[in-house]
């Protein structure tokens, strides 16, 4: 059986999903499309409240891209701790923090030169350029 050929915006959109349904806070999208020799396309950023919630996001965005896109994690890492769990799907990482982490680490400020785009809890999206 052929697996079924899906676009990237459809695995985005699925992530996502699987975000909101556990409450993941502060999703934010970082589009690679103008980087570089860029690891991948999109890195998508949020974070939680415990380590009980951390890994249950991790849970649902993979029962959501496996259950509508028929895809599996390519690899993951950081469940043993659940502080930083990093879930690769080839061309979109997912990286999901507990909130001291994100804040000390702060990707989005690492990659500032990428177009992040906010999603808002009420399923509206804001994109800012930071240059």
């Amino acid at each position: 059986m052929q697996l079924e050929k899906f676009s990237t915006k459809e695995l985005l959109n699925n992530i996502i999903e699987g975000i909101k349904q556990k409450k993941g806070k502060e999703i934010v999208v970082l589009d690679f499309d103008k980087i570089e020799n860029a690891v991948c396309q999109y890195f998508i950023i949020c974070h939680a409240e415990s380590k009980i919630q951390v890994t249950s996001i991790s849970e649902s965005v993979e029962e959501c891209v496996e259950e509508n896109l028929k895809e599996r994690v390519w690899h993951r890492e950081g469940l043993d701790n659940a502080q930083w769990v990093l879930l690769d799907y080839g061309n979109v990482v997912v990286h999901i923090f507990q909130q001291e982490f994100r804040d000390y680490f702060k990707l989005e400020s690492l990659w500032a030169d990428t177009q992040q785009t906010v999603i808002e809890d009420n399923l509206k999206s804001e994109t800012n350029d930071r240059k």
